[in-house]
């Protein structure tokens, strides 16, 4: 006997809930059980994934009847593989988009069309400066002979009688009227008698797509682009769903990113530290000069103002931070070691104010 729980009680519904009453419900829940609203809850992470099963099944009428009919084992419960489908996962943004979409006035949901995924990588220099890629994938789009109706073309759908094109059948349960989706048309309102030949009255077929997707300048990986309409069209007609972009940016072989500003790290010489020099250094805007002051000591932070990466949706620039390392030289002549020897032993006293403070407190400790 299974030990799984009902999905009806998951989500906390009657078996003979109605479609809207569904996602009431599972609105309610996702909202209540998100990783991203419980960090570190092992507890709601559990129920929110039991959540998102149970809805992915009843929500979907074939499935439903499956269910309903033999329980768990008449649901296969596999994965998708390529775009993420739906919205069964995703950050918390995700599903406040998708389940309240249709509320707002955007997102997919009811009769629109399934959202999709599409990981984009960029480089560093991308990212910064924004950029326009072309992305290519597969996709179920509307069907061109039937225009997407699902009817042979000549012909059209016909309203179901059952339900009068509605879509649902309404009938009472004690004090309740309740509704479910019309069993003849599958919940689709209309009836096809003559199928299109080429998507087999489905409204869709499945064919390559070509997006532009404009990259603004200052994105960073782990953010997402949303293009409205361009993912799956709905079956037989509807609002398509959206594509998700999602941005990942390629490590740079010289800088690295915080916030809109650019960090350096770079390799000065023991002299170049201690009598000051002006070089060039690298920066997104190609090389400038920098000032390097006298007794520079290692660890020091340079600002280079306005070289970093524009601000996302925001005005100006971040800053190039330059982090000075100093690198003590490995190989050394007799002559050079001689050198440094009288250098050492001519330095004055308050010439190395680090070495000197640290001895002065290790006498103190040690003194008695």
């Amino acid at each position: 006997m299974s030990t799984r729980e009902d999905y009806y009680i998951v989500l906390g519904v009657i078996r003979e809930a109605s479609d809207e009453e569904l996602k009431k419900a599972y609105r309610k829940l996702a909202i209540q059980h998100h990783p991203d609203r419980n960090p570190g809850d092992k507890a709601s992470e559990e129920k929110f994934k039991k959540i998102n099963e149970a809805y992915q099944v009843l929500s979907d009428p074939q499935k439903r009847a499956a269910y309903d009919q033999f329980g768990h084992a008449g649901v296969n419960q596999g994965g998708f593989g390529g775009f993420e489908q739906g919205f069964g996962s995703g950050s918390f943004s995700d599903i406040f988009d998708n389940i309240f979409g249709d509320i707002f006035g955007g997102g997919a949901g009811g009769s629109s069309g399934v959202d999709l995924r599409y990981n984009l990588e960029i480089s560093f220099e991308e990212a910064a400066f924004g950029v326009e890629k072309e992305i290519n994938f597969e996709k179920e789009a509307a069907c061109e002979a039937c225009s997407g109706n699902g009817a042979k073309p000549g012909t059209k759908p016909k309203a179901c009688r059952n339900c009068r094109g509605t879509g649902q059948v309404r009938f009472n349960q004690g004090f309740f009227t309740l509704s479910r989706p019309c069993s003849t048309c599958s919940g689709r309102g209309v009836v096809i008698e003559e199928k299109c030949p080429d998507c087999r009255g489905r409204g869709r077929t499945r064919r390559p797509n070509t997006v532009t997707v404009k990259v603004p300048a200052g994105i960073d990986s782990e953010q997402r682009l949303r293009l409205r309409n361009e993912g799956e069209s709905a079956e037989l007609g509807g609002q398509a769903g959206d594509l998700y972009v999602h941005i990942k940016v390629k490590e740079h072989a010289l800088f690295r990113r915080e916030n809109e500003h650019v960090t350096l790290e770079l390799p000065i010489t023991f002299t170049q530290a201690a009598v000051g020099v002006e070089i060039e250094v690298p920066t997104l805007l190609g090389a400038t000069a920098l000032k390097i002051p006298a007794g520079t000591q290692s660890g020091t932070i340079l600002r280079l103002k306005g070289k970093g990466i524009k601000r996302l949706n925001g005005s100006g620039f971040g800053d190039q931070l330059v982090r000075l390392n100093i690198e003590t030289p490995t190989k050394l002549s007799a002559r050079q070691k001689e050198l440094l020897r009288e250098f050492e032993t001519e330095s004055a006293k308050d010439s190395h104010p680090g070495v000197t403070s640290f001895l002065n407190k290790f006498k103190e400790i040690f003194r008695t």
